[in-house]
């Protein structure tokens, strides 16, 4: 079983770039929608508009109420979600795709620019 979302919920999660360091995923759904279980990488995620969801990993599930124009850390996790509230979700994901701890490395750009 795969757990990226864009595959486990195609009609909710797309990607809007990607290199080889980040992905960024765009997520949107409506009031009663539900997301099966799947994996971020750690992330950054923004919220473009106020949502209420329920989280769940395994037995647990949590309930939070977003308001929009939110950054935030969202560490590694696998979950389910369902949005709960009364209008839809729309959140853009920044997914990092180097270890956590990694050193950052230096890219030259140009001649005389280390």
């Amino acid at each position: 079983m795969t757990h990226d979302p864009c595959i486990t919920d195609p009609d909710f999660y797309t990607v809007v770039f990607e290199n080889d360091r980040v992905r960024v995923l765009e997520y949107r759904d409506r009031p009663g929608d539900r997301t099966n279980a799947h994996r971020h990488p750690d992330s950054v995620m923004v919220t473009l508009s106020a949502f209420r969801r329920r989280v769940s990993a395994g037995d647990r599930s949590v309930d939070v109420d977003l308001p929009a124009g939110e950054a935030r850390w969202v560490g590694a996790q696998e979950h389910r979600g369902e949005n709960i509230g009364d209008s839809g979700t729309h959140t853009i994901f920044v997914e990092l795709k180097e270890p956590a701890g990694a050193p950052a490395t230096r890219t030259p750009l140009g001649p005389d620019v280390p």
